[in-house]
């Protein structure tokens, strides 16, 4: 989920003055560890009508080197159930405070910042329609305020040192891509986690670190049937928990999740993993998300014949890899061509357009009635998506694209590729942020990998999790929504 351009900005107000007039307090030391993640969303739902159209309308809506000694590794157990026809995502639960208390936050690689709701916060519900306890954070307890002109303040201000007094909390304010945010202030405070100690075992840590006290929740944030406690975002920036652990000397700034849309939950970790090994591509540099260059696309292995420099035009250089997004979005010729390749051998079905989606009846298996896409990118790295990656059922024998023309997102029909869960799913993929690489392999993400203690030199056994295993929902052939996010938080850089 990515935030708009001023996401992190921090600015004054009033409104949000009063908002911030909770109690502060002490703040704590350090550590490393692991976090239960769960996924929320349901697999087949609605069918061709407007029960249908109402389910994708929604979807449109949400979906829209540092070298040193570093130790240790982090497991954060997967879980959740998800289908595009409703708003799903990706969670964990993590701890914070002494003694601490429990809160579920959404994972997101596409944005920065970790924040969870702040006691008696306006907008915030209190009750969540996912099963899930809601808890408010309270500074009070043992965290404390972040001034605006201590230098975490300065450095999330883009460098320029906010104008307000020494004593007056540091403020932020996020706005994500579909209209919802959350505003509030920093604090300080121990956050609770497990640390990989043996082979399917962790030992619980904890360490200091800073994150934000949500004041006051606007649009889908505050949405009761989907509720969190907040967000933790796994981007690359100065702020994020991992680059904040890493500063610690706790981890290093290398985290890899695999998705399993098959039983559910999957694996999510921080740390060196030894096994499997993957193939990587490099990062591009001075971006701000997780983008690579893609070279081709190739339909059940033919490549599609593309303008000469399609993926280097563009404001956003080269293509995004987003695990906070769930559907793919590309160029207008570069969808339309992909569209007529996927669907060559069916020229006389009746394809239907339902809020941006193309949408089909077809009985049997899409796998054996669809073409594999194939991504290639830099240094020979390719991306398998199957046809039940990118098809989702939407009723009985009644299946959408994934694919969506980003064009129709964007005013100025800038060229962009973002690949978000529906290419990622069943894939383990390490985002290695020492070497400023990304790489992936198909996994079996039920399974288990291998991580690397550099504080001890053994490798450890990282077991799958899947946190949502009790819920009443059904897994196959789902796709994964990791966080409401749209292709407008891309474009406005």
């Amino acid at each position: 989920m990515a935030p708009s351009p001023r996401a992190s900005s921090f600015f004054s107000g009033v409104l949000l003055l009063f908002l911030l007039s909770v109690a502060l307090a002490p703040v704590p030391a350090a550590a490393t560890g692991v976090f239960r993640v769960r996924r929320k969303f349901p697999r087949h739902a609605g069918g061709a009508g407007e029960e249908a159209e109402e389910h994708l309308a929604a979807l449109r809506r949400h979906d829209g080197r540092r070298h040193g000694r570093l130790l240790g590794a982090v497991d954060l157990p997967l879980g959740g159930v998800g289908l595009p026809t409703e708003t799903g995502l990706y969670f964990t639960r993590i701890e914070i405070g002494a003694p601490p208390k429990g809160y579920y936050v959404q994972v997101d690689t596409g944005s920065d910042i970790l924040w969870v709701n702040c006691i008696r916060c306006d907008g915030c519900p209190t009750r969540s329609g996912l099963g899930i306890e809601l808890t408010q954070y309270d500074p009070a307890g043992s965290g404390s305020t972040v001034g605006c002109n201590q230098e975490f303040c300065v450095a999330n201000n883009d460098g320029v040192r906010p104008t307000c007094s020494s004593e007056s909390p540091c403020q932020f304010r996020i706005t994500y891509g579909d209209g919802s945010s959350t505003t509030g202030f920093f604090v300080n405070d121990l956050l609770q986690y497990d640390k990989v100690s043996g082979d399917g075992q962790t030992t619980p840590s904890n360490a200091s670190i800073t994150f934000g006290c949500g004041a006051q929740l606007g649009g889908d944030l505050g949405s009761s049937s989907q509720a969190l406690d907040g967000i933790l975002g796994f981007g690359q920036s100065n702020s994020s928990m991992l680059s904040q652990l890493a500063a610690a000397g706790k981890v290093q700034k290398i985290f890899a999740h695999c998705l399993d849309t098959v039983h559910g939950g999957g694996i999510f970790a921080i740390g060196n993993v030894v096994q499997p090994k993957v193939k990587t591509t490099p990062l591009v540099p001075g971006m701000p998300h997780y983008n690579v260059n893609l070279k081709g696309i190739a339909v059940g292995g033919a490549t599609l014949q593309l303008p000469t420099n399609t993926f280097d035009s563009g404001r956003n250089k080269g293509t995004i890899i987003d695990s906070g997004t769930t559907l793919a979005y590309l160029p207008e010729a570069v969808y339309k061509t992909l569209m007529s390749a996927v669907f060559d051998k069916y020229q006389d079905m009746t394809i239907r357009t339902y809020q941006d989606f193309l949408c089909f009846k077809f009985s049997g298996s899409v796998d054996d009635g669809f073409p594999i896409i194939t991504f290639s990118f830099e240094e020979d790295l390719t991306l398998n998506v199957y046809p039940h990656d990118y098809l989702f059922q939407n009723g009985n024998d009644f299946y959408c694209v994934g694919f969506l023309n980003g064009g129709l997102q964007t005013k100025d029909g800038k060229d962009m590729v973002l690949l978000g869960d529906l290419v990622l799913s069943n894939k383990l993929v390490v985002y290695d942020l020492e070497n400023q690489v990304i790489g992936w392999t198909d996994y079996n993400c039920s399974s288990s990998i291998k991580i690397k203690d550099d504080m001890t030199g053994f490798t450890y056994t990282v077991d799958a999790h899947n946190l949502s295993s009790g819920w009443r929902f059904q897994w196959h052939n789902s796709l994964v929504l990791l966080l409401v996010t749209t292709i407008w938080s891309y474009l406005m850089f």
